[in-house]
């Protein structure tokens, strides 16, 4: 099962990964992904304002308030009980970030990390400060 979502992740990604990202729109809001912590697998878009997109590398959004939709895939590593290691854990979670301020222009960095098996994600500006936090994450195990 596991080996099967890998193959899918990699079949979905690889149209994507032999196109060069477009150019940044000056006109726009660029937000690139982030993943510091290990165990990240996945971190793509798939929403802007509740419409599906295309290209889960970016999101390339005009100034104002935009709700954005990632995608994160991570893998936890728990206990197996009596000191035995179990096998990694795959959580697939959407992640849910509202910004009333986005500028022409500006780039932004998405960053989804997971404490355990809880996700989060940070929205951060061009000077690295927190300028949104997710609202919401819905997880299959």
């Amino acid at each position: 099962m596991r080996l099967n979502m890998l193959i899918l992740a990699f079949v979905s990604l690889g149209g994507c990964a032999t196109s060069p990202l477009p150019e940044a729109d000056p006109n726009m809001a660029w937000v690139e992904f982030a993943m510091p912590a290990p165990g990240g697998k996945v971190l793509m878009a798939e929403s802007l304002d509740g419409q599906r997109l295309r290209d889960g590398r970016f999101f390339q959004v005009p100034p104002g308030s935009h709700e954005l939709e990632v995608r994160f895939d991570f893998e936890v590593i728990s206990g197996g009980g009596l000191g035995m290691q179990a096998e990694p854990q795959e959580r697939m979670c959407y992640l849910l970030v509202r910004y009333d301020q986005f500028q022409a222009g500006q780039r932004y960095r998405l960053e989804a990390r997971n404490l355990a098996f809880t996700p989060s994600a940070r929205l951060y500006n061009a000077r690295r400060e927190v300028v949104a936090e997710d609202r919401r994450a819905n997880c299959l195990p």
